[in-house]
């Protein structure tokens, strides 16, 4: 997808900043509460489960299987005028059900997409960031 005007996501967040880090070494990485051992997503200072503030950052497959989708038609932002049609997949993760992340779907006519799908991550450099997208599992 062109850069354009295109909204990225800020890496200046010293609590997201370790999730982009590894996304740019090609890893997808979530925080792990120390506490209670469960993954988190979006990163915070603070486990929404227990409260613990302290985390490691576990590396993850990044396999999945597709929760939702939309197929995105005009119109749209002008910095993805040039793409549509696109998905845009919302990803169960195979570490946890219960954590879902958003990227497009690549690789993949609308026909082929169903709730179920099993999908990898693809890391995409866009300008600055490397961003979590997904393709088929095949």
């Amino acid at each position: 997808m062109p850069t354009g005007e295109r909204p990225l996501p800020a890496l200046d967040d010293p609590v997201t900043r370790p999730f982009w880090e590894a996304c740019r070494r090609r890893e997808l990485t979530l925080q792990r509460c120390r506490g209670c051992d469960r993954l988190r997503f979006y990163p915070a200072p603070l486990c929404p489960h227990c409260h613990k503030g302290e985390a490691d950052w576990a590396r993850l497959s990044g396999r999945g299987s597709l929760a939702s989708f939309v197929i995105v038609h005009p119109p749209v932002l002008p910095a993805f005028a040039a793409c549509v049609p696109f998905a845009v997949a919302l990803v169960e993760l195979e570490e946890d059900a219960r954590i879902r992340l958003l990227g497009n779907l690549l690789d993949c006519e609308p026909r082929e997409i169903a709730i179920g799908l099993r999908v990898q991550v693809s890391l995409q450099e866009v300008g600055d960031v490397t961003l979590p997208q997904w393709r088929p599992l095949r």
